[in-house]
C-alpha cells in the first residue's frame, strides 16, 4: 500500500490562489487541479506575456522534456501531493442543511497571500511549472534530520518542534527511530539554483545537468520577479506540513519517513493567533499518522472514499490531542490544547463527496476534544494507552463524532 502525504498545499490551492480570488462554495465541487492555462487543453501560449517574461517561459518550455506535464502529473499522484488535509482550503463545497460549516480566519488568511499581484497570468505559469510545490519536492526527495536544522522564518519554533519530535517518540509504541522530522523553506530553497535544479531533475528526469540548471534559473528568475512572493519566503510556497511513508509500499521509492513542517504553516498559524501552541498540535497530528502506518490502521476499515479519509484525520486529530494533554506527553492544559486544537478546526472542510475531505470543522474539533476526555477521564494519569486500544476506543466513538450537527 502506498502512503502518501498527510497534508500539503496541492495545485488546486495554488492555482486557485493564482486567480486571486476564492472559490463561490457552489463551484468547488467542480474544481480539479487546473488553472487557465493547463485546463485549456490548447497549445500552452506565452504571447500575452511581456517580451521578458516571453523569452523566459519560452526557454523553459523549450528546456522541459515533451512529455513533462504527464511526469508532472505522475509525481503528484505518486507521492500523494493531493492526498492533503489542506488541499481543500480554498476548495471547499458547502452542502447545506445536515452539518454546520463555515468560513474560517484560515481560509481567509490563505485567500491574502496572493493579493495583489499584478499579473496573474505569469502567476499562472509559475503554477503551471510546479513552482508552489518545488519546495515541498526538495523536502520529500532531500531534506534530512539534523541538529542544524531551523523551524519557522526566524527559526523561533526550533527548539519547541525539535524536542517535541523526541518526546513523541519516545510516547508511542511504534518503530519510530527512523522518523525524521525535517523544515521546509522556502526562500532559502528560491536563492539556490542548484537546489531548484536537482529538484526539477528528479520532479522530470532530466539528465542533463546545463539544461536543467538553465530551467532553474527561468523558474527562480520568475519567482523573484513578484515581490509579493518574497522571493519563495511568500508562506504559500511553504504552507505546508506532512507525514510520509512508504511502510508497505510494493514499490518504495527509497525515501525515508518522515514529517516535514514547512515554515508558511507555521506562519499562519502565528498570523490568525495559534502560534503558541499549534505548531505542537501540527507535529503531533502528523505523527499521529505515522501510528497509522506502523499500526496498519488505515487499511482496518470498511469505509471507503470521502468517509474514509475522514476517519484517518480525524483519528490523527484524536491522537494527537491525546499525546498533547497526556502526563507523560506534552502535558499541557486541556484547555490551551482545544484553543491549539482550531488549527484543525479552522481546516475543516465541508467537501462531503470529495475523496480528499477531512472532516467539518466541528467534528475535528471534536475528535480532539474526545482525545483529552480519554487522557482526563482515565484512572492511572500516568498509564499511557497502547496506541491500538486507542484506536479501539477510537473507532467505537467515531460514528457519534461524525454525526449530523445542524440545529435547523
Amino acid at each position: 500500500m502506498k502512503k502518501t502525504l498527510a497534508w500539503a498545499v496541492t495545485l488546486v490551492t495554488a492555482a486557485t490562489c493564482a486567480l486571486g480570488t476564492a472559490l463561490p462554495a457552489a463551484a468547488a465541487d467542480d474544481v480539479t487541479a487546473s488553472a487557465s492555462i493547463a485546463s485549456s487543453g490548447s497549445p500552452l501560449d506565452t504571447s500575452r506575456l511581456p517580451p521578458e517574461a516571453k523569452a523566459l517561459v519560452d526557454q523553459a518550455l523549450a528546456d522541459l522534456p515533451a512529455d513533462w506535464q504527464e511526469r508532472r502529473d505522475a509525481a503528484a499522484a505518486k507521492y500523494g501531493i493531493h492526498d492533503t488535509q489542506w488541499a481543500g482550503i480554498l476548495n471547499s463545497a458547502i452542502k447545506p442543511g445536515d452539518y454546520q460549516c463555515q468560513n474560517t480566519e484560515f481560509r481567509d488568511y490563505s485567500t491574502s497571500l496572493l493579493a495583489g499581484v499584478d499579473d496573474p497570468e505569469l502567476l499562472d505559469w509559475l503554477y503551471v511549472f510546479s513552482a508552489f510545490d518545488l519546495p515541498t519536492y526538495e523536502a520529500l526527495f532531500f531534506g534530512s534530520e539534523s541538529k542544524s536544522n531551523t523551524f519557522g522564518y526566524n527559526g523561533e519554533y526550533t527548539n519547541q518542534l525539535t524536542s517535541e519530535g523526541k518526546n513523541l517518540k519516545r510516547f508511542w509504541d511504534i518503530h519510530s527511530d527512523d522518523i525524521q522530522i525535517v523544515p521546509m523553506h522556502g526562500g532559502e530553497f528560491y536563492s539556490s539554483p542548484e537546489r531548484v535544479a536537482r529538484t526539477l531533475a528528479v520532479l522530470y528526469g532530466i539528465k542533463n545537468d546545463a539544461v536543467v540548471l538553465r530551467l532553474a534559473k527561468v523558474i527562480t528568475g520568475l519567482v523573484n520577479d513578484f515581490p509579493s512572493l518574497k522571493g519563495g519566503d511568500n508562506p504559500i510556497f511553504t504552507f505546508n506540513a506532512f507525514a510520509y511513508s512508504e511502510e508497505g509500499n510494493p514499490n518504495p521509492s527509497g525515501i525515508s519517513d518522515r514529517i516535514v513542517v514547512g515554515d508558511g504553516i507555521l506562519e499562519a498559524m502565528n498570523a490568525i493567533g495559534l502560534g503558541d501552541t499549534a505548531p505542537r498540535a501540527v507535529l503531533a497530528h502528523e505523527f499521529g499518522h505515522h501510528v497509522q502506518y506502523e499500526d496498519k490502521l488505515i487499511d482496518k476499515t470498511t469505509l471507503t472514499g470521502p468517509e474514509a479519509t475522514r476517519r484517518t484525520e480525524l483519528m490523527a486529530d484524536a491522537f494527537g490531542t491525546y499525546f498533547l494533554t497526556h502526563s507523560r506527553g506534552e502535558a499541557l492544559n486541556t484547555k490551551r490544547v482545544l484553543d491549539s486544537a482550531k488549527s484543525f478546526y479552522q481546516v475543516g472542510d465541508c467537501s462531503f463527496s470529495s475523496v480528499g475531505h477531512h472532516g467539518t470543522p466541528n467534528q475535528r474539533l471534536a475528535s480532539s476534544a474526545w482525545g483529552a476526555s480519554v487522557v482526563n477521564d482515565a484512572a492511572d494519569q500516568g498509564h499511557i494507552l497502547p496506541s491500538l486500544k486507542l484506536d479501539e476506543l477510537f473507532e467505537a466513538k467515531l460514528p457519534d463524532i461524525v454525526k449530523p450537527d445542524a440545529t435547523n
